[in-house]
Formats: structure tokens, C-alpha cells, sequence
């Protein structure tokens, strides 16, 4: 039986991380990533995971921003990159990547589907469509890259706190 909760890694410096992300390696300790399931609710189980991680590499400053990245990819994901009705191949067919470095955070989704991400234009009324919007003003830079052998990873970058004495 498959457990309700998503899958977690930690990992340590050199795993791979989207190329065009940075030029810098991550820090030990530094990377961390959850497997989603491909459900609705996995925004929020993205966001707890987010809060989780920064909390352990004490950077709660960047909670609210990132916490409405993520939600913003994962539900992206599961929303446009996934088939609608299962069976759906993968256990995990969506992961969340969190990358330290030295001067920034990389939050980073992968799904199986190779469309491009696509910024909509909404009108006042619509109630969705904003997401990539979102992105692009909380962060410093948002792209993606097409993931072998499938998929894409989609990834945002945000300035890490300046460290005081």
C-alpha cells in the first residue's frame, strides 16, 4: 500500500541540480526534495515540506515567498502536466527540489509532461491564470528545461538573506 505521505530526500553537494540554475555548487546539506503523488492537496504538502526545509537551513524569512512558489508549481503541475484520470505510471510523477547556495535558493518542480510552461494573460474576472505571474515578481528569475529521458523541471530562483555579524 502507498503511503499518504510524499516521499522526501536530503541530499548532500554534487546531485544534480536544473542546469542554467547557477554556476555555484550547493552547500552541504543544501538540497532536500519531495515526491508528490500527483493529487490537488500536494500544494499544501509542498508548502509544509518548503517551511520544513527552510526552517532547518534557518532561513525562515524566505517562508512566505517560497511557500507561494511552490504551491504555484506543484498545482501547475498536477494541474496541467498530469492526464486527468489515472492510472498515472509513476508513484511520484511530480518532485519538489529545494537548492541552497551560497547566495540563493532555487525551488525547482519536475513533472512528465515536456509542454512548456505557458503565462496566461487573465482578465480581471478570471479566477486562475495568475500563477507564472506570481512567480515572476516574487522572484529573481524563473525558468525551465526539458528533463530526460521526459518531462520538464520548471525552477525559481530567490535571494538568499544577507548574513550580519
Amino acid at each position: 500500500m502507498k503511503s499518504p505521505l510524499p516521499a522526501f530526500r536530503h541530499s548532500a553537494p554534487g546531485d544534480a541540480v536544473p542546469k542554467g540554475a547557477s554556476e555555484e555548487p550547493v552547500v552541504p546539506g543544501g538540497f532536500s526534495a519531495c515526491g508528490l503523488d500527483g493529487h490537488l492537496q500536494n500544494a499544501g504538502q509542498a508548502r509544509k515540506f518548503a517551511v520544513r526545509t527552510l526552517d532547518q537551513w534557518a532561513l525562515p524569512s524566505l517562508a512566505a515567498d517560497v511557500e507561494l512558489i511552490v504551491s504555484e508549481l506543484v498545482t501547475n503541475a498536477v494541474r496541467h502536466a498530469l492526464p486527468p484520470v489515472p492510472p498515472r505510471t509513476a508513484e511520484y510523477p511530480v518532485w519538489l527540489g529545494l537548492f541552497r547556495y551560497t547566495r540563493h535558493l532555487v525551488c525547482a518542480v519536475t513533472d512528465p509532461s515536456p509542454a512548456p510552461p505557458c503565462r496566461r494573460r487573465p482578465d480581471s474576472c478570471s479566477v486562475g491564470g495568475r500563477g507564472l505571474i506570481l512567480i515572476s515578481t516574487l522572484c529573481d528569475s524563473w525558468s525551465w528545461r526539458l528533463t530526460p529521458p521526459s518531462g520538464k523541471t520548471v525552477w525559481a530562483t530567490l535571494p538568499l538573506p544577507p548574513t550580519g555579524s
